[in-house]
């Protein structure tokens, strides 16, 4: 069996193994390197082939006894194949970030771009919107990119991340404030991990037209996966894979009235999905003190704070199912936390069926029935969608599972 790795500086949550999994039957592995430890490693040549990623698809060049014309003409490599001692570098993330533009449909000939970072993923970046015909390709270094300059490069058509800004554990950070960017139609982000960064994040309030990097991921994975076997793999794998990744990484989130039963169906869920649970209110009791108990004694306003730090933990996670409390969606600031890298699930119960007991804001039928009503045009817009629960906890959760493996996010 052939041995592949994946070397990189960190590692730790790349999806790269689950989608070579999918792909071909080969060890694929992750390999975390230093910067000087590059050198011993491949003195050693200890592999058949090579995923090369953040931050060595320059480095690892000098190292190599050949490279193809496409990672010549861009100067970086991304795949390394070992044969019969001889090692040959490769590009595949120019097959990759072009299947991403066709995938958004993004209008490139005649169109002005600009790509955020000069690293290796910059430079196959450029080089595939050139060959597309865009009318300009700019980068955008970090040195320009400041308050004074960045003016300069806001009239593009086409805005491109190719860094690692936005990237988890940092979640919650943009590149660039998009606002400034009032001509730009399309926003692609290489990042994955989360699946909406802050950027894509404003991209959907702005109404611009986005995508992230988990399509590159795999399409570049499976141009790679070729040249590890000399096998064709048909193109429509790309998109399957991509499903399978999402349905499996991303967390259920559920939202809905205090009381129609989130906690519970999430248990259930994360049963029937072999997942972890979280609860945002038991987090929360975890530390600070019960939900209720904190209302009261402190107030709804450092509450929401408290529970705010909470969600923005909650949310970096992958493969969770999560409940959240009733008023969640009350703040703005939470829209982006709980949908970075999960399908928010709105669980909707008629408001006569929805427990009241030890919940200070919803005591009484007036009060419940006015909350519902401040609250229904924020569950629709926090949620990707919308689940009316059933006679039993058990046939909602298989609904929310139906829901979920029939639905595009």
């Amino acid at each position: 069996m052939k041995n592949i790795y994946l070397i990189g500086e960190h590692l730790t949550h790349s999806y790269s193994p689950e989608i070579h999994s999918y792909l071909c039957d080969y060890s694929y592995a992750l390999k975390e390197l230093k910067k000087d430890e590059l050198s011993d490693f491949f003195k050693k040549r200890g592999f058949d082939g090579l995923n090369v990623t953040i931050p060595y698809k320059n480095d690892v060049i000098e190292y190599l006894d050949k490279i193809s014309p496409e990672a010549e003409k861009i100067g970086a490599v991304n795949t390394v194949l070992n044969e019969n001692n001889t090692l040959t570098g490769y590009n595949t993330d120019y097959y990759g970030f072009m299947e991403m533009v066709k995938k958004l449909g993004a209008e490139v000939e005649n169109k002005s771009a600009v790509v955020i970072g000069g690293g290796g993923a910059s430079k196959a970046v450029c080089a595939v919107l050139s060959d597309m015909g865009a009318s300009s390709v700019r980068v955008l270094s970090h040195k320009d990119n400041t308050p004074e300059k960045i003016g300069e490069y806001t009239d593009c058509h086409m805005l491109v991340n190719a860094t690692p800004v936005g990237m988890y554990p940092n979640n919650g950070i943009s590149p660039v404030e998009l606002e400034k960017f009032e001509k730009c139609a399309y926003v692609l982000d290489l990042i994955y991990n989360p699946s909406q960064t802050k950027l894509l994040e404003d991209a959907e309030r702005l109404g611009k037209k986005h995508i992230n990097g988990l399509c590159m991921l795999v399409a570049q994975a499976k141009k790679a996966a070729e040249i590890f076997t000399g096998e064709e793999i048909e193109n429509s794998r790309i998109e399957k894979i991509c499903r399978a990744i999402e349905l499996k990484t991303k967390n259920i989130v559920l939202v809905g009235m205090p009381g129609c039963g989130k906690t519970t169906v999430g248990n259930i869920l994360a049963k029937k999905l072999n997942r972890e649970f979280y609860d945002s209110d038991v987090e929360i009791e975890k530390s600070y003190m019960h939900p209720s108990d904190f209302i009261l004694t402190k107030g709804e306003k450092e509450f929401r704070y408290a529970e705010h730090e909470i969600l923005c933990e909650l949310g970096k996670k992958t493969g969770c199912v999560i409940a959240t409390g009733g008023g969640v969606v009350t703040q703005k600031e939470n829209f982006g936390v709980l949908r970075q890298n999960s399908t928010v699930v709105f669980l909707k119960r008629d408001i006569n069926s929805l427990a009241t007991a030890n919940r200070p804001l919803s005591k009484g039928k007036d009060a419940v029935k006015k909350l519902f009503e401040e609250r229904l045009p924020l569950y629709e817009k926090f949620c990707h969608i919308e689940i009316e629960a059933e006679s039993t906890p058990q046939l909602t959760a298989e609904k929310i599972i139906d829901a979920l493996k029939g639905a595009q996010i």
